[in-house]
């Protein structure tokens, strides 16, 4: 009995969709677990988790909720980590492990303390990879009696609900675009931003996901274009109207 083949053109799209489901995430994205720690701040309703150093402000109202972590110098990468997603699960220590998994957005910085050795209360220092989970994420997967516990970490993307969000901060020529609400890698690479009378243009990061851009772009409508650090592009057109006003929030098209 003869043996079927693929014709040439199905072979072809089979394997490069092969290698784009895979690259589509990028390496971080393999299922392999690293190992890491993690303690837990904010208090029990993770009020002290607002604001922090990617400038998502109120975790609450951007959506993140409660499932959110600060990250450690290594994990941060000067803020371009923000809005990563990672699963998290408790790892040898049954004595203070709960058996779950739990997956949390990166929005805040868990600074070093140099005064303090690494392995005793310098949790945050370089080089450790380290989680400062919101109280009620830790809480899911060790007991509050633990302090700290030793995690098996994973990058996976983010699902997120509704498109990309754009808050417009600033005055006439410092446009201060903060973005949240990102889907698929979460964390952003790249942002270049027009307006309905001009051209692309690259925007630099400020801080944390503040994006800002010298331009003056009043009286036009806005488009972005946004690359996450999978290397995913994302085209939002006319996100904003032209009467567009500082301190409105505007909502795109999601990964």
């Amino acid at each position: 009995m003869a043996t079927r083949r693929l014709p040439v053109f199905a072979l072809v799209i089979t394997i490069c969709l092969g290698f784009c489901l895979r690259c589509s995430y990028g390496d971080d994205y393999d299922g392999d677990w690293q190992t890491a720690h993690a303690t837990f701040y904010g208090g029990s309703d993770a009020t002290g988790t607002m604001g922090g150093a990617c400038g998502y402000g109120n975790l609450y109202s951007q959506g993140y909720g409660t499932n959110t972590a600060a990250l450690s110098t290594a994990l941060f990468n000067g803020g371009m980590s923000c809005g990563a997603c990672y699963e998290l699960k408790c790892n040898d220590d049954p004595r203070w492990c709960i058996p779950a998994t739990l997956k949390v957005t990166a929005t805040n910085f868990c600074p070093p303390n140099f005064a303090l050795a690494n392995d005793n209360g310098g949790w945050c220092n370089p080089p450790r990879q380290h989680f400062d989970l919101a109280e009620p994420a830790f809480l899911q997967i060790a007991q509050y009696r633990a302090g700290i516990v030793p995690v098996a970490y994973r990058r996976v993307p983010c699902m997120k609900k509704g498109g990309i969000r754009f808050t417009i901060n600033g005055h006439s020529y410092f446009n201060l675009v903060l973005i949240t609400n990102v889907g698929g890698a979460g964390d952003v690479d790249a942002v270049f931003m027009k307006g309905s009378r001009s051209g692309w243009q690259a925007m630099s990061r400020n801080w944390g996901q503040n994006w800002q851009s010298n331009s003056y772009l009043n009286g036009q409508s806005l488009s972005f274009r946004i690359t996450a650090s999978d290397g995913r592009s994302i085209i939002c057109n006319d996100v904003a109207p032209a009467n567009w006003q500082f301190g409105q929030t505007f909502e795109g098209d999601q990964f």
